[in-house]
């Protein structure tokens, strides 16, 4: 199934639902940080996560960062997501491994670590952006970001993400997102309704793995509760806008100095792209051009 997102409401507008297959993507990015599983699994579902998140904005060009640190041997992690269905994101280890939890899934939450927060960033491309900070729950990122939700936006939440990888890659990655709306959040009946529902839940990877759609797992949980699927299906994918180009601004901002030395000793410049991981090589030339560059705008 390819990578997509679509809509649908119920509950005569009361009850809001997003769903994310992020499979492609999530394998996307193992193989290019050369991520362990338990690394995968964490990145995969924030990005499942990120997604979702910024699927409720309406400007164009919106976007929603999510950085989770936690006291775990991950370290942490930072996702960018757009309402144009683009995400991108990296974790601070992605070698480090961990048994199997207690339930034989693998440990996201130990390697996150329980300590630490989830800070999110809603960016609708003028003014300021909006962010909010709360603590992590269980370092297992679904919870926490429900968490976040039910906290910061006030908005009865329950959000499922899953990542099922085994020795060849990515087996299956993607989420689930409900929501009350704010005038219907009176209606505790409907609350209760969608918390048991989901609580019957034993995650997203095994809806898809048993060959559900996004369709069919709406149909499952709210087709008795007026479900409308919005026909708009959004295609989503891993990318990155970095550029030598970019490289080259940022490098424009360490000054004159700076850069004659590293012509000088290194004879070229070299970096790489924490959210997606690509090696940029400057050579000696294009220094020696930024400094002309430079000292043309001066004059």
């Amino acid at each position: 199934m390819a990578d997509q997102l679509i809509r649908a409401t119920a509950a005569e507008g009361g009850i809001r639902a997003v769903g994310v297959i992020t499979s492609r993507l999530t394998e996307e990015a193992r193989r290019k940080h050369k991520l362990s599983s338990v690394a995968t699994a964490a990145l995969g579902r924030a990005m499942s996560s990120g997604l979702l998140l910024v699927s409720s904005m309406k400007k164009e060009g919106s976007r929603v960062n999510i950085r989770i640190k936690g006291n775990g041997a991950l370290g942490g992690l930072l996702v960018d997501a757009g309402l144009d269905g683009t995400v991108r994101g990296y974790v601070e280890n992605p070698s480090i491994e961990l048994p199997l939890n207690d339930q034989g899934k693998l440990d996201v939450g130990g390697a996150i670590g329980k300590d630490g927060y989830v800070y999110v960033v809603r960016d609708v491309g003028y003014g300021y952006p909006y962010s909010s900070t709360v603590e992590l729950v269980s370092g297992e990122i679904g919870e926490d970001i429900t968490h976040y939700l039910v906290n910061s936006e006030q908005t009865p939440s329950a959000l499922l993400v899953g990542v099922l990888v085994d020795h060849q890659g990515v087996v299956a990655s993607g989420g689930l997102l409900l929501q009350v709306m704010p005038k219907a959040a009176r209606d505790e009946s409907l609350v209760e309704i969608l918390e048991s529902r989901v609580s019957k839940l034993s995650g997203f990877t095994p809806l898809l793995q048993a060959g559900n759609t996004l369709p069919q797992i709406f149909e499952e949980l709210l087709g008795d509760l007026g479900l409308n699927i919005l026909p708009e299906i959004s295609m989503v994918r891993f990318s990155c806008k970095c550029s030598s180009e970019r490289l080259l601004s940022a490098l424009k901002l360490l000054g004159e100095a700076e850069i004659k030395d590293m012509i000088e000793k290194d004879e070229g410049a070299e970096g790489t792209c924490h959210f997606c991981n690509e090696v940029y090589q400057l050579g000696k030339q294009d220094l020696i051009e930024l400094l002309e560059e430079i000292k043309t705008e001066k004059v």
